[in-house]
């Protein structure tokens, strides 16, 4: 800091003569470029791996911390069971089309999307109410929304985040830690308690068994996409050891021994014609 009077003008005048009379850098754009900066980061680009796989596990983190809201997110999670997406075409319910065109200049194509179904946001409130709103008992409450709805619809844990406060990137992150958690609808569910006592009694091997007459593994759903095979979270109590669930009921009958034919049996028949024991 001068104590010279007058010396800040001064020292601001010789600044702009010295500007004034240095070269211009002011160029004619677009029919001249600049060049492109070392460091520029212009449009975002999906990396590739040597597999040809996008390098994305659809995080939704670059999405959700953007300041402006720019980048918009669409396709099928890691575990390719559901077509996620996030962005502004999302949160403001615009079209997706006229979304990218507005933002990137042209369409994105994105033949995975689809809008949301709407469920009952009452039912999701009276679950929330439940547990206090509070996000450190999310497990609870997406178990709560399994229970009522039969899956995880993206209209409740949006509904959850709108109302919790909670990120839907850390809600979606939860549900799909968990492999008792589903997204899509389907028609039954064939479960196998992953308890101490099951496990003992040969619960390894009756999912095995289970794994090969449906024709599909833990966590997914058989090709018709009629039946899911998943871990059940708690074993009841009362119920055998090991444990089989069909739709959350029991069923004793199933052994390891005979698992894989009472699977067949369960895929080759209707839904609508088999009795459930």
């Amino acid at each position: 800091m001068s104590f010279v009077p007058g010396m800040g003008i001064l020292k601001g005048m010789a600044l702009t003569l010295r500007r004034f009379f240095a070269p211009k850098v002011t160029i004619r754009y677009p029919e001249v470029t600049a060049d492109i900066a070392v460091k520029y980061r212009g449009r975002l680009q999906l990396l590739h791996d040597e597999h040809g796989t996008l390098k994305c596990e659809t995080c939704f983190q670059c999405a959700q911390a953007c300041p402006i809201e720019c980048i918009d997110m669409g396709g099928i999670d890691t575990k390719g069971r559901y077509a996620v997406h996030w962005g502004a075409s999302e949160t403001y319910g615009e079209r997706r089309e006229e979304a990218a065109l507005r933002r990137a200049g042209r369409e994105v194509p994105d033949p995975t999307y689809a809008r949301f179904e709407a469920v009952d946001t009452a039912a999701v409130d009276r679950i929330l109410e439940d547990h206090d709103y509070d996000p450190h008992r999310m497990l609870s409450i997406l178990e709560a929304i399994q229970a009522e709805f039969g899956r995880l619809p993206v209209a409740a844990l949006k509904q959850v985040s709108f109302t919790t406060g909670s990120w839907y990137a850390m809600i979606y992150g939860t549900a799909t830690y968990y492999r008792h958690f589903r997204f899509e609808k389907t028609v039954e569910q064939v479960a196998v308690c992953r308890c101490t006592a099951c496990l003992m009694q040969g619960g390894g091997r009756l999912a095995d068994a289970l794994a090969a007459g449906l024709r599909t593994g833990l966590g997914r759903i058989t090709p018709d996409g009629r039946i899911r095979l998943d871990w059940l979270p708690t074993h009841p109590a009362g119920a055998p050891a090991p444990l089989v669930t069909l739709d959350r009921e029991p069923q004793p009958e199933v052994t390891p021994a005979n698992a894989a034919t009472w699977a067949q049996a369960l895929v080759g028949e209707h839904p609508a014609t088999r009795t459930v024991h």
